[in-house]
């Protein structure tokens, strides 16, 4: 084995321990993200999954709450004689 032969076999493996390091920091850093998402799903918004039972069916009183408090029955009340003729 001639010296060419050996530098360029220690620069590999060098090259190799590089990317298997740089490899398990990044399985690290998901594990970590990982854990702190699963940690946080009780906070994540449920109003955005519409087939969940919950979010599927109002009661008439829970929509007439809605509305009471919203943009949308202030723009109705004050356009709804306008409509009259």
């Amino acid at each position: 084995m001639d010296r060419l032969e050996m530098i360029k076999k220690a620069a590999e493996a060098r090259k190799m321990a590089k990317t298997i390091k740089t490899i398990d920091e990044r399985k690290a850093q998901i594990k970590r993200l990982t854990k702190s998402v699963k940690k946080a799903a009780h906070q994540a918004p449920r109003s955005l999954d519409c087939f969940a039972e919950d979010n599927m069916y109002y009661s008439d009183q829970d929509t007439r709450d809605f509305l009471a408090g919203s943009s949308y029955m202030d723009s109705y009340n004050s356009m709804k004689n306008d409509w009259d003729y």
